[in-house]
């Protein structure tokens, strides 16, 4: 009988799904989501080895005008779609070669998180084929719902406007 690996007992790593996007040879968009934000990293592989480009974190939408009584909500779906556009436009001004999306272990369900980022990543530029409808609705994703509300266009002319420089 075989054992499993530490990684997929803790259910971390997904070896069959990694070794195709490796063998892809394309750079990697990796969505991840903790208790209190969400991230998104740039990844090139070379045998295996990762190498993290660039990375991007909900924290960093306070510089653009997340408002601190809204801090708890970092990890939304508007945060989430925010977070895509901010890697999509940085990918997209130092005219990086277009990635693959790896979700890792997050369970795909439509109009989540996860596809709140895929179309932050689609209004940045990046060319991603997917279905209309799994996208959260505009509401949503303008954080309508929300309890503490986010100047939503505020904060989205101010990313669309940086100029973005790898470090």
């Amino acid at each position: 009988m075989k054992t499993m690996k530490r990684r997929r007992k803790e259910f971390k790593t997904n070896y069959l799904k990694r070794i195709k996007l490796l063998k892809s040879g394309l750079p990697r968009i990796v969505f991840r989501k903790t208790n209190k934000y969400v991230f998104a990293q740039y990844i090139t592989s070379k045998e295996a080895q990762d190498k993290i480009e660039m990375e991007v974190k909900s924290r960093d939408l306070v510089k653009y005008g997340w408002p601190k009584e809204a801090q708890g909500s970092l990890k939304s779906i508007t945060a989430s779609y925010f977070v895509g556009l901010l890697i999509g436009q940085k990918i997209s001004k130092n005219k990086l070669e277009n990635p693959v999306v790896d979700f890792g272990m997050i369970r795909s369900i439509h109009k989540s998180k996860v596809y709140g980022f895929l179309k932050g990543l689609i209004d940045a530029g990046i060319k991603i084929k997917c279905k209309e409808e799994i996208f959260p609705e505009e509401t949503r994703i303008k954080g309508e719902h929300m309890k503490n509300k986010i100047p939503f266009n505020e904060i989205k002319s101010k990313i669309e406007n940086k100029e973005w420089k790898i470090k």
